[in-house]
């Protein structure tokens, strides 16, 4: 701004000294600071205007900025829902004990054992998913482990009840003739 302000020092120096009538002067040197108000009106305005359109600006992007941080919260929470914690898991586990089913959560697959809330017993965990084969019938596995079981527990395992298969009619008829 300086060097601006010196350059118009210059110009109005010159004027003086070019000019050899004190009217002309007088009357040159006033029309020169006219059309310097006029441009310094017009640089003022342009500043005025610029400085409103940056408010506007700034209050936009405040805005946005407020609406993206929404955003990223719902996505933070939905990506927490999505990819939980990977080192706890929630498990729903039946006892084979004494059939309790119950929630429980476990922190890593080196959790082999878990403790029945109802009887205390000890539920052996298997990570790698191998199912022993089981040649009974109970509703855990679909086989009938309750003789196995008894006799660790050391008790007299409960007789099945089975159903007898009623006879179809047509082969008793072909029986009869």
């Amino acid at each position: 701004m300086s060097e601006l302000s010196n350059r118009y020092q210059q110009i109005m120096k010159d004027l003086q000294a070019n000019i050899k009538d004190e009217k002309d002067k007088e009357f040159v040197i006033e029309k020169f600071q006219e059309l310097s108000m006029m441009f310094m009106d017009v640089i003022d305005r342009l500043t005025y205007l610029t400085d409103l359109r940056i408010k506007e600006v700034e209050e936009q992007q405040k805005q946005i900025d407020d609406r993206m941080s929404k955003i990223q919260k719902a996505v933070d929470g939905i990506e927490s829902d999505i990819y939980e914690d990977e080192e706890s898991y929630e498990f729903d586990i039946m006892c084979p004990y004494c059939n309790h089913e119950f929630t429980t959560n476990i922190s890593s697959d080196v959790n082999t054992e878990v403790e029945c809330p109802e009887c205390h017993n000890m539920i052996e965990l298997d990570w790698n998913g191998d199912e022993e084969e089981c040649t009974h019938n109970c509703s855990g596995c679909g086989h009938d482990c309750s003789a196995e079981l008894a006799e660790e527990l050391g008790i007299e395992p409960e007789t099945p009840i089975i159903e007898k298969e009623e006879p179809d009619e047509e082969n008793n008829n072909e029986e009869d003739m």
